[in-house]
């Protein structure tokens, strides 16, 4: 019978807290304050220190650090509690949204970007989709991050043995709107093999071309230029490593073309 009043005991010290309404990025550990407490998952639950980020991002710069960061957490196996909270909930409806970076990914299961980036609620603004290809769809959903919420950092997020170009190198027949998809990665399968490259190599060299290429699609928004043009917004192409959790951050950046 002791158990169940601990826990009850330390959820309800985590959630109060959770929402003090700390500025700090990182809530303190509190595993010091129930030193007596035996049960290990309850002390491994309280020595997690709680993310809430109260402050509005508006560089690029800070942005992508806060991304590499998150990805440095997600891949060590230590990645922060979040304020799930019906109060954050609230407050998010309140106050609005402030995402601090648009991150444009593939539908790949194993590529959720909140997770991968280690964020809460709030952090990111998600755009979805098989091959990480940039239609006037995607494109509007980006003009709206970078104009009404002011958000700093358009990502376009690949990964390594991305199904859609592994379509479009393999070619053949496709069904449905599909046929679409492999349209738009097509271009960079074709820059691949001018390259001689054959196999493996082709589907990641056009996995990194297409990222490329997506990255450019997203310049040709005069509203998303405007902001690069002066610094306001960057561009920034990562590819995502399935097995190693690692983010390449070098693939392409574009701050003025």
């Amino acid at each position: 019978m002791k158990k169940p009043l601990v826990l009850f005991t330390a959820f309800s010290l985590c959630t109060t807290l959770i929402l003090s309404g700390c500025g700090n990025q990182f809530l303190p550990s509190i595993d010091h304050q129930f030193s007596n407490v035996e049960d290990p998952a309850i002390q491994q639950t309280l020595a997690v220190p709680v993310y809430q980020r109260t402050e509005i991002i508006s560089s690029p710069e800070e942005a992508r650090q806060l991304l590499i960061d998150g990805n440095k957490r997600f891949t060590s196996g230590k990645p922060l509690g979040k304020d799930l909270s019906s109060i954050r909930r609230e407050d998010l409806m309140s106050n609005g949204q402030h995402p601090f970076a648009v991150v444009v990914c593939c539908s790949d299961s194993r590529v959720p970007p909140e997770l991968l980036f280690d964020q809460a609620l709030g952090d990111l603004f998600v755009v979805r989709v098989a091959g990480n290809v940039i239609s006037p769809i995607e494109l509007g959903s980006i003009e709206y991050a970078v104009e009404h919420l002011k958000t700093p950092l358009v990502v376009v997020l690949g990964h390594e043995e991305c199904g859609a170009v592994t379509a479009a190198v393999q070619g053949g027949k496709t069904h449905g709107s599909v046929g679409t998809i492999i349209e738009k990665i097509m271009p960079s399968v074709v820059k691949a093999k001018s390259m001689g490259l054959t196999g493996k190599d082709l589907i990641e060299m056009s996995t990194n071309f297409n990222i490329k290429n997506a990255s450019q699609d997203i310049l040709k928004s005069p509203i998303v230029k405007e902001k690069v043009e002066v610094n306001q917004v960057n561009i920034i192409g990562i590819k995502y490593d399935l097995d190693e959790g690692i983010m390449n951050f070098n693939l392409v950046a574009i701050n003025y073309l």
